[in-house]
């Protein structure tokens, strides 16, 4: 039976500028599909992005649910839309306070949005609470980028009971620096959900920046991937240091096949 892989990517090209992560967020599902694995992918629906030239609709069966994020209630929207060259079915998150008329990281003034880490949460429950909709039970899934972040946690916690995720292992890809400042003081309590309390979180600094939170993706994941050649050597070495296992930067050409045998090695592990 085809092992089923969960993309949570932070950019996808093309509906983000071409980037070695959009790119990657694009080719990897791809190949891996075409590989034989059976395969879902989602994003942020960044208020950049054109939903008329992207084609994307809101899937009413899946969208409705509210998201309790630190005692305030926010409505999940769920999107998809295909890539064109390759059919690839992409599902967005999306939120009208977090998401509708907002960037990625940052505005458009250049600084970053003080609730980034609440994003972080809101993006990582919507995805899995849309999966659990689905009725679909992956066997790895791959967080790329902050913004999937603090899936780990709540696959090991939160949703450890959950039929779709019972037996799911959790691969995080590490890129370079993505955000330069600190989430607001309330990250803590925003992720709190279920047993993922906030006690979990008190070895870490009590204000999160880029280095803490690859700490916490690390400390939940069950493997880890050098997604580009300058990744943050701080977080290399810390999963090292966790004797995590880790897939080196698989090169630019012909990585499907590295990605693959990594992901046979961690579902046997």
């Amino acid at each position: 039976m085809a092992k089923k892989i969960l993309f949570i990517n932070q950019e996808i090209a093309p509906y983000v500028p071409d980037s070695e992560m959009s790119i990657l967020g694009k080719m990897l599902p791809q190949l891996i599909q075409e590989s034989g694995y059976e395969i879902r992918t989602f994003m942020p629906k960044w208020g950049t992005i054109n939903e008329r030239r992207g084609q994307l609709h809101e899937v009413i069966r899946l969208s409705g649910m509210n998201l309790i994020i630190d005692d305030t209630d926010h409505p999940l929207i769920i999107k998809v839309a295909s890539i064109p060259t390759s059919r690839i079915q992409v599902y967005f998150i999306d939120n009208d306070d977090y998401f509708m008329k907002r960037q990625m990281s940052e505005n458009e003034a250049g600084q970053e949005y003080p609730d980034n880490g609440e994003r972080a949460v809101f993006f990582a429950r919507g995805v899995l609470e849309t999966v659990k909709k689905l009725r679909w039970t992956p066997d790895i899934i791959l967080c790329q980028g902050w913004m999937g972040a603090v899936v780990p946690l709540y696959i090991k916690t939160a949703y450890k009971d959950e039929p779709s995720f019972a037996n799911t292992k959790v691969i995080t890809s590490l890129f370079e620096k993505q955000i330069k400042g600190d989430f607001s003081n309330n990250f803590k309590r925003a992720v709190e959900y279920r047993e993922a309390k906030s006690d979990l979180l008190k070895n870490y600094k009590d204000v999160f920046d880029f280095l803490e939170l690859g700490k916490l993706a690390i400390d939940y994941s069950d493997g880890i991937v050098e997604a580009t050649k300058k990744v943050n050597a701080k977080l290399i070495n810390y999963a090292k240091e966790k004797k995590c296992p880790i897939l080196s930067y698989p090169g630019a050409e012909d990585y499907a096949k590295a990605y693959q045998e990594f992901f046979e090695q961690i579902t046997n592990e």
